[in-house]
Protein backbone atom coordinates (compact mmCIF):
# COMPACT_ATOMS: atom_id res chain seq x y z
CA UNK A 1 0.00 0.00 0.00
CA UNK A 2 3.08 2.18 1.14
CA UNK A 3 4.58 1.49 -2.45
CA UNK A 4 1.43 2.55 -4.72
CA UNK A 5 0.59 5.54 -2.53
CA UNK A 6 4.65 6.47 -2.86
CA UNK A 7 4.32 5.50 -6.46
CA UNK A 8 0.87 7.99 -6.79
CA UNK A 9 2.98 11.31 -5.57
CA UNK A 10 5.65 10.89 -7.79
CA UNK A 11 3.16 10.67 -10.61
CA UNK A 12 1.88 13.47 -9.25
CA UNK A 13 4.50 15.63 -8.97
CA UNK A 14 5.30 14.90 -12.50
CA UNK A 15 2.38 15.56 -13.98
CA UNK A 16 2.45 19.24 -11.56
CA UNK A 17 5.63 19.66 -13.47
CA UNK A 18 4.24 19.05 -16.79
CA UNK A 19 1.07 21.87 -15.84
CA UNK A 20 3.57 24.62 -14.79
CA UNK A 21 5.82 24.08 -18.20
CA UNK A 22 2.48 24.07 -20.23
CA UNK A 23 1.29 27.43 -18.91
CA UNK A 24 4.86 28.85 -18.92
CA UNK A 25 5.17 28.67 -22.90
CA UNK A 26 1.65 30.00 -22.73
CA UNK A 27 2.81 32.93 -21.33
CA UNK A 28 5.83 33.37 -23.01
CA UNK A 29 4.22 32.29 -26.60
CA UNK A 30 0.74 34.95 -25.84
CA UNK A 31 3.57 37.13 -24.75
CA UNK A 32 5.46 37.38 -27.59
CA UNK A 33 2.52 37.57 -30.28
CA UNK A 34 1.65 40.49 -28.31
CA UNK A 35 4.89 41.89 -28.25
CA UNK A 36 5.13 41.16 -32.17
CA UNK A 37 2.00 42.76 -32.43
CA UNK A 38 2.53 46.34 -31.03
CA UNK A 39 4.39 47.55 -34.02
CA UNK A 40 2.37 45.89 -36.29
CA UNK A 41 -0.80 47.38 -35.50
CA UNK A 42 0.78 50.81 -35.41
CA UNK A 43 1.94 50.20 -38.91
CA UNK A 44 -1.12 48.82 -40.33
CA UNK A 45 -3.68 51.66 -38.28
CA UNK A 46 -0.94 54.35 -39.85
CA UNK A 47 -0.98 53.66 -42.99
CA UNK A 48 -4.95 52.56 -43.32
CA UNK A 49 -7.59 55.41 -43.66
CA UNK A 50 -9.15 56.64 -39.92
CA UNK A 51 -12.67 56.15 -40.06
CA UNK A 52 -12.95 57.28 -36.35
CA UNK A 53 -15.10 54.81 -34.30
CA UNK A 54 -16.99 55.32 -31.86
CA UNK A 55 -14.89 53.85 -28.64
CA UNK A 56 -12.27 53.05 -31.22
CA UNK A 57 -13.79 50.10 -32.07
CA UNK A 58 -11.76 50.52 -35.49
CA UNK A 59 -8.41 49.98 -33.60
CA UNK A 60 -9.80 47.33 -31.43
CA UNK A 61 -10.62 44.98 -34.23
CA UNK A 62 -7.24 45.74 -36.22
CA UNK A 63 -5.37 44.80 -32.83
CA UNK A 64 -7.15 41.98 -32.59
CA UNK A 65 -7.21 40.78 -36.10
CA UNK A 66 -3.19 41.06 -36.01
CA UNK A 67 -3.34 39.01 -32.65
CA UNK A 68 -5.27 36.30 -34.14
CA UNK A 69 -3.49 35.65 -37.40
CA UNK A 70 0.24 35.86 -35.51
CA UNK A 71 -1.72 33.50 -33.77
CA UNK A 72 -3.05 31.52 -36.44
CA UNK A 73 0.92 30.98 -37.83
CA UNK A 74 2.64 30.38 -34.37
CA UNK A 75 0.45 27.31 -33.83
CA UNK A 76 1.47 25.23 -36.50
CA UNK A 77 5.21 26.37 -35.62
CA UNK A 78 4.33 26.43 -31.80
CA UNK A 79 7.63 24.26 -30.95
CA UNK A 80 9.81 26.05 -32.42
CA UNK A 81 9.08 29.37 -31.75
CA UNK A 82 8.64 28.24 -28.17
CA UNK A 83 12.56 27.33 -28.33
CA UNK A 84 13.43 30.42 -30.03
CA UNK A 85 11.84 32.41 -27.35
CA UNK A 86 13.56 30.67 -24.37
CA UNK A 87 17.36 31.11 -26.52
CA UNK A 88 16.11 34.62 -26.54
CA UNK A 89 15.29 34.48 -22.65
CA UNK A 90 18.74 33.07 -22.32
CA UNK A 91 20.82 35.22 -24.33
CA UNK A 92 19.23 38.26 -22.41
CA UNK A 93 19.58 36.63 -19.11
CA UNK A 94 23.79 36.49 -20.16
CA UNK A 95 23.72 39.87 -21.13
CA UNK A 96 22.13 40.80 -17.70
CA UNK A 97 24.38 39.01 -15.51
CA UNK A 98 27.35 40.61 -17.24
CA UNK A 99 25.97 44.48 -17.63
CA UNK A 100 25.56 44.26 -21.29
CA UNK A 101 22.54 43.87 -23.23
CA UNK A 102 19.86 42.24 -21.45
CA UNK A 103 16.14 42.47 -20.01
CA UNK A 104 16.47 46.01 -18.93
CA UNK A 105 17.99 47.34 -22.48
CA UNK A 106 15.57 45.53 -24.65
CA UNK A 107 12.65 47.25 -23.06
CA UNK A 108 14.21 50.45 -22.90
CA UNK A 109 14.37 49.88 -27.22
CA UNK A 110 11.55 48.34 -27.23
CA UNK A 111 9.89 51.70 -25.30
CA UNK A 112 11.75 53.87 -27.43
CA UNK A 113 10.57 52.33 -30.78
CA UNK A 114 7.23 52.29 -29.86
CA UNK A 115 7.35 55.86 -28.86
CA UNK A 116 8.96 56.67 -32.05
CA UNK A 117 6.42 54.86 -34.33
CA UNK A 118 3.92 56.20 -32.91
CA UNK A 119 5.01 59.92 -33.69
CA UNK A 120 6.13 58.77 -36.90
CA UNK A 121 4.16 58.98 -40.54
CA UNK A 122 6.25 55.99 -41.66
CA UNK A 123 6.60 53.85 -38.88
CA UNK A 124 7.24 50.95 -40.80
CA UNK A 125 10.94 52.15 -41.80
CA UNK A 126 11.42 52.71 -37.81
CA UNK A 127 10.86 48.75 -37.51
CA UNK A 128 12.87 47.84 -40.08
CA UNK A 129 15.80 49.86 -38.79
CA UNK A 130 15.95 48.91 -35.43
CA UNK A 131 15.15 45.07 -36.69
CA UNK A 132 18.24 45.25 -39.18
CA UNK A 133 20.93 47.65 -36.88
CA UNK A 134 19.93 46.73 -33.47
CA UNK A 135 18.99 50.18 -32.37
CA UNK A 136 21.48 51.89 -30.44
CA UNK A 137 18.44 53.76 -27.90
CA UNK A 138 19.44 51.57 -25.06
CA UNK A 139 23.16 52.53 -24.88
CA UNK A 140 22.08 56.35 -25.22
CA UNK A 141 19.69 56.12 -22.61
CA UNK A 142 22.79 53.85 -20.15
CA UNK A 143 24.90 56.99 -20.98
CA UNK A 144 22.99 59.03 -19.82
CA UNK A 145 24.25 59.41 -16.12
CA UNK A 146 22.45 62.25 -14.83
CA UNK A 147 22.55 61.08 -11.37
CA UNK A 148 26.42 61.79 -11.05
CA UNK A 149 27.42 64.26 -8.82
CA UNK A 150 29.56 65.86 -11.51
CA UNK A 151 26.82 66.28 -14.15
CA UNK A 152 24.79 67.93 -11.87
CA UNK A 153 27.35 70.15 -10.19
CA UNK A 154 28.16 71.00 -13.93
CA UNK A 155 24.80 71.92 -14.54
CA UNK A 156 24.32 73.93 -11.18
CA UNK A 157 27.64 76.25 -12.02
CA UNK A 158 25.81 76.68 -15.67
CA UNK A 159 22.49 78.11 -13.87
CA UNK A 160 24.65 80.26 -11.23
CA UNK A 161 26.72 81.60 -14.08
CA UNK A 162 23.57 82.52 -17.04
CA UNK A 163 20.14 84.46 -16.25
CA UNK A 164 20.48 84.25 -12.88
CA UNK A 165 18.77 87.40 -12.77
CA UNK A 166 15.79 86.12 -14.38
CA UNK A 167 15.39 82.81 -12.43
CA UNK A 168 12.94 83.91 -9.36
CA UNK A 169 10.22 83.70 -11.83
CA UNK A 170 8.95 80.35 -10.32
CA UNK A 171 6.62 79.49 -13.10
CA UNK A 172 9.36 78.94 -15.56
CA UNK A 173 12.48 78.90 -13.42
CA UNK A 174 13.71 75.43 -14.99
CA UNK A 175 13.07 76.09 -18.23
CA UNK A 176 14.99 79.37 -17.80
CA UNK A 177 17.57 77.10 -15.58
CA UNK A 178 17.62 74.63 -18.72
CA UNK A 179 18.31 77.35 -21.32
CA UNK A 180 21.05 78.30 -18.74
CA UNK A 181 22.64 74.69 -19.31
CA UNK A 182 22.44 75.04 -23.49
CA UNK A 183 23.98 78.75 -23.45
CA UNK A 184 26.55 77.33 -21.63
CA UNK A 185 27.31 73.77 -23.35
CA UNK A 186 26.68 75.11 -26.88
CA UNK A 187 29.46 78.35 -26.34
CA UNK A 188 31.85 75.38 -25.33
CA UNK A 189 31.05 72.63 -27.61
CA UNK A 190 33.79 71.47 -29.77
CA UNK A 191 32.82 68.60 -32.35
CA UNK A 192 34.89 65.53 -32.83
CA UNK A 193 34.28 62.60 -34.88
CA UNK A 194 34.15 59.06 -32.86
CA UNK A 195 36.65 56.69 -33.74
CA UNK A 196 36.83 55.38 -37.50
CA UNK A 197 34.25 52.41 -38.48
CA UNK A 198 33.06 52.63 -34.43
CA UNK A 199 30.09 54.41 -32.82
CA UNK A 200 31.18 55.42 -29.23
CA UNK A 201 28.63 56.76 -26.90
CA UNK A 202 30.45 58.88 -24.43
CA UNK A 203 28.77 59.05 -20.85
CA UNK A 204 27.33 62.56 -19.90
CA UNK A 205 29.99 62.71 -16.92
CA UNK A 206 32.76 62.06 -19.09
CA UNK A 207 31.98 64.81 -21.93
CA UNK A 208 31.50 67.54 -19.36
CA UNK A 209 35.18 66.99 -18.51
CA UNK A 210 36.08 68.36 -22.57
CA UNK A 211 32.80 69.56 -23.54
CA UNK A 212 33.65 67.67 -27.07
CA UNK A 213 32.07 65.17 -29.21
CA UNK A 214 30.02 64.44 -31.84
CA UNK A 215 25.95 65.12 -31.96
CA UNK A 216 25.14 61.54 -29.68
CA UNK A 217 27.47 63.02 -27.23
CA UNK A 218 26.12 66.30 -27.12
CA UNK A 219 22.48 65.36 -26.71
CA UNK A 220 23.50 62.64 -24.24
CA UNK A 221 25.21 65.69 -22.01
CA UNK A 222 22.54 68.23 -22.88
CA UNK A 223 19.52 65.84 -21.57
CA UNK A 224 21.37 64.19 -18.72
CA UNK A 225 21.88 67.90 -17.28
CA UNK A 226 18.56 68.87 -18.26
CA UNK A 227 17.27 65.81 -16.37
CA UNK A 228 19.57 66.84 -13.15
CA UNK A 229 17.68 70.19 -12.47
CA UNK A 230 14.19 68.90 -12.72
CA UNK A 231 13.57 69.47 -17.23
CA UNK A 232 11.88 67.22 -19.25
CA UNK A 233 14.56 66.54 -22.50
CA UNK A 234 13.77 64.21 -25.50
CA UNK A 235 16.33 62.91 -27.93
CA UNK A 236 15.08 63.14 -32.34
CA UNK A 237 16.89 61.31 -35.00
CA UNK A 238 17.21 62.87 -38.09
CA UNK A 239 18.62 61.83 -41.40
CA UNK A 240 22.36 61.32 -40.51
CA UNK A 241 22.09 63.50 -37.22
CA UNK A 242 20.30 63.28 -33.53
CA UNK A 243 19.96 66.48 -31.45
CA UNK A 244 18.44 67.43 -27.85
CA UNK A 245 14.54 69.23 -27.30
CA UNK A 246 13.26 70.09 -24.23
CA UNK A 247 9.91 70.64 -23.05
CA UNK A 248 8.42 73.95 -22.32
CA UNK A 249 4.80 73.35 -22.07
CA UNK A 250 1.52 74.45 -24.35
CA UNK A 251 1.00 77.34 -26.41
CA UNK A 252 0.28 79.98 -23.96
CA UNK A 253 3.80 79.13 -22.32
CA UNK A 254 5.68 79.16 -26.16
CA UNK A 255 4.64 82.63 -26.10
CA UNK A 256 5.60 83.60 -22.94
CA UNK A 257 9.00 81.51 -23.60
CA UNK A 258 9.34 83.34 -26.84
CA UNK A 259 9.81 86.54 -25.43
CA UNK A 260 12.25 85.43 -22.71
CA UNK A 261 14.54 84.31 -25.47
CA UNK A 262 14.02 87.03 -28.04
CA UNK A 263 14.04 89.96 -25.64
CA UNK A 264 15.98 88.50 -22.44
CA UNK A 265 17.82 85.63 -23.04
CA UNK A 266 19.38 85.61 -26.53
CA UNK A 267 18.03 88.49 -27.48
CA UNK A 268 21.12 88.88 -30.01
CA UNK A 269 21.66 85.65 -31.15
CA UNK A 270 17.68 84.97 -32.20
CA UNK A 271 17.21 89.29 -33.33
CA UNK A 272 14.95 89.03 -36.52
CA UNK A 273 14.56 85.08 -36.20
CA UNK A 274 11.88 82.24 -35.86
CA UNK A 275 11.88 79.77 -33.33
CA UNK A 276 11.68 76.54 -34.26
CA UNK A 277 9.49 73.73 -32.33
CA UNK A 278 7.81 71.00 -32.34
CA UNK A 279 4.31 69.44 -30.92
CA UNK A 280 3.93 66.09 -30.70
CA UNK A 281 0.08 64.36 -30.43
CA UNK A 282 -0.29 65.24 -26.85
CA UNK A 283 -0.14 69.23 -27.59
CA UNK A 284 3.31 68.95 -25.32
CA UNK A 285 5.46 71.90 -27.42
CA UNK A 286 9.37 70.51 -27.54
CA UNK A 287 12.01 73.30 -28.56
CA UNK A 288 15.07 72.44 -30.44
CA UNK A 289 18.08 72.75 -28.82
CA UNK A 290 20.83 71.34 -30.94
CA UNK A 291 24.54 72.47 -31.07
CA UNK A 292 24.20 73.77 -34.42
CA UNK A 293 21.21 76.33 -33.24
CA UNK A 294 23.21 79.47 -32.11
CA UNK A 295 20.06 79.82 -29.42
CA UNK A 296 17.50 77.70 -28.17
CA UNK A 297 14.54 77.05 -30.91
CA UNK A 298 17.02 78.30 -33.38
CA UNK A 299 16.86 76.29 -36.97
CA UNK A 300 16.75 72.81 -37.23
CA UNK A 301 19.91 70.70 -38.62
CA UNK A 302 17.06 68.80 -40.87
CA UNK A 303 13.36 69.06 -40.79
CA UNK A 304 12.57 65.51 -41.42
CA UNK A 305 12.17 63.32 -38.11
CA UNK A 306 12.56 59.56 -38.36
CA UNK A 307 12.18 58.84 -34.42
CA UNK A 308 12.07 60.07 -31.08
CA UNK A 309 14.11 58.66 -27.59
CA UNK A 310 11.49 59.83 -25.03
CA UNK A 311 14.10 59.56 -21.92
CA UNK A 312 11.25 60.47 -19.09
CA UNK A 313 10.69 57.24 -18.38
Amino acid sequence: MNNEKNSGDKNYTKNDWQKLWTILEKLIVYGAILCISLPIFIIVHRNLPNVNWKFNLDRIIIFALIVFILWFFVKFVRKIFFVFCLCIIGLLSVGSLTNKYGFASLALDYQAMIHSMKDSNKPQKILINKVAFNSSDALILKAMDYTNPEVRTFALEAINKHFKEYQSDSRYRTTIQCLAIFKEINSRWTYVNDPVGQEYYAKASESIKTLSGDCDDHSILMASCIRAVGGLPRLVYTVGHIYPELYIGDESDLESINFLIKHKLFDKESKGRSLYYHIDQDGKIWLNLDYTAHYPGGPFYNNKVLGVIDVEN
